[in-house]
């Protein structure tokens, strides 16, 4: 008989900001972050270097609920991926400023315009952004005919140039990955990895391009003692910050309705009274009818 324990379905792993913050700039680990890019652009991703971007010169109060970093692929491109647990009510700007970040600070005096690299946004966000049911979205530049609907093609010497089809791939690109929408059924590889990066675990039957060696890499034994001790307090600080947010979220609702109830209590009232005077007049000609029934009786 086989006595064998039967695999846990599922490990529990460190999170992916932390990984990001700690151990996935390590050129020995780059074959995570490139699984996570090859599964969400769909094609073969390989990192040349992970960089600090602006987003890392932090507030002290961002630090712990937000990590960005910027990527160079091997051909140039470039990926700025940020992690955002907080809410942000201009959290689209801030997108649009990233890439224009990127594109002003490639772009020196003297050089040539198609010197300007190609720029993804990844933005892996923990709040509900916008309005929408889905919790994938993928943005990009389209030219579209006014009069003949076509979309504008690059020429043949510029296809061969610059290595594209359509004019808009030459413009930054936008990817929003809304966690919390996600309903942890894995329907595809990209859903794995988004399953990972909600609940922290990997199941032993996911196949997604570079899970295996986050298995391996990202266990919290991994860690030394003190890197445990401080995962362990961000992860606390975290908790404690998103229970606040709910918090006030909660007594923002109780105040608003407050108010409300206040603005409109005189009106309610007015109409409570204006009824009340209606059923007394009714109640008093029903009286009076029925006294003089009474006496025509």
């Amino acid at each position: 008989m086989n006595t064998a324990t039967t695999p846990p379905k599922s490990r529990v792993l460190i999170s992916f900001d932390y990984a990001l913050k700690r151990l996935l700039r390590n050129k020995a680990n780059y074959a995570v972050l490139e699984g996570f890019l090859s599964e969400l652009l769909m094609r073969d991703v390989k990192v040349k270097s992970i960089g600090e971007s602006e987003g890392n010169k932090q507030h002290l109060e961002d630090k712990y609920n937000r990590v960005d970093i910027m990527v160079e692929e091997a051909s140039g491109e470039v990926m700025i991926i940020e992690l955002q647990f907080v809410r942000e009510v201009d959290y689209f700007h801030r997108m649009l400023y990233g890439t224009s970040k990127v594109v002003t600070e490639r772009m020196h005096t003297g050089n040539k315009y198609m010197s300007i690299p190609k720029v993804y946004s990844i933005n892996i966000v923990y709040f509900d952004l916008g309005q929408g049911k889905d919790y994938v979205y993928h943005g990009k530049t389209h030219f579209v005919g006014l009069h003949r609907q076509d979309q504008l093609q690059l020429s043949a010497t510029q296809r061969r140039t610059f290595d594209r089809e359509e004019a808009g791939d030459i413009y930054p690109e936008y990817y929003i990955l809304k966690i919390n929408a996600f309903n942890d059924v894995a329907e595809d590889t990209l859903d794995e990895w988004i399953y990972f990066l909600k609940n922290n675990a990997i199941k032993d039957e996911f196949k997604a391009k570079g899970l295996d060696k986050a298995r391996e890499t990202l266990a919290r034994e991994n860690l030394t003692v003190e890197e445990q001790r401080e995962y362990d307090y961000l992860q606390r600080v975290r908790s404690e910050n998103q229970s606040a947010f709910a918090s006030a979220k909660d007594e923002g609702i109780m105040e608003g309705e407050l108010n409300a109830r206040k603005k409109f209590e005189p009106i309610i009232v007015e109409q409570e009274q204006a009824l009340a005077r209606e059923r007394a007049e009714k109640e008093a000609l029903l009286a009076k009818l029925a006294a003089l029934e009474s006496k025509g009786g």
